[in-house]
């Protein structure tokens, strides 16, 4: 369920994030991306052994670089081409993506202790309430300021908070496979 409600909502806000030039909304959806091919291949590792979760964990945190490199990418393009995204689209999807992830969270609650693979994935859903939010206050800092750079600014932050994320995540998967060998 949390699979298919990740892919949904990649589709639908990655379609938002360029109708509305969002940066932030932008790194939103590629972090949805992330996790529903994360919870794909944690369905394969849940009955595998450690060292193939611990191998899955160590992929899942290099999905999670790859969106921040895209992220970074699309910043420095807007640090070039600026624009001022739409704000109510900002806000609208934010919402949304944070409905949806409050619900994948919840779902995912109670396993978030069982093994590195479980952990990651609850983490990644972690991120989702944190990013949702983010771009939610983006759109309000673009609606007050009436400047695009609020959304450049949320997505730096977003940067950032990823990167810890898939650094925390690369570093137990690497811990784990040390472990299991």
């Amino acid at each position: 369920m949390v699979l298919a409600i990740n892919a949904v909502m990649f589709f639908v806000i990655i379609v938002a994030a360029l109708y509305g030039k969002s940066t932030a909304l932008l790194a939103d959806s590629l972090d949805n991306l992330g996790d529903a091919l994360t919870y794909g291949l944690s369905l394969y590792a849940v009955s595998r052994s450690t060292a193939v979760k611990a191998k899955v964990a160590l992929f899942k945190g290099g999905l999670i670089f790859l969106a921040v490199l895209g992220v970074a990418a699309q910043i420095g393009y807007k640090f070039f081409v600026p624009s001022q995204p739409l704000f109510e689209v900002m806000g609208a999807f934010s919402l949304l993506g944070l409905a949806a992830n409050s619900l994948c969270l919840f779902l995912l609650w109670r396993h978030r202790h069982e093994d590195v693979n479980m952990s990651s994935v609850w983490e990644c859903s972690r991120n989702d309430i944190v990013s949702n939010s983010s771009v939610f206050v983006a759109a309000g800092a673009v609606w007050f300021t009436g400047s695009g750079w609020p959304d450049v600014v949320v997505a730096l932050g977003l940067v950032g908070f990823l990167m810890r994320s898939a650094i925390r995540v690369i570093t137990s998967a690497l811990a784990e496979s040390r472990a299991a060998t």
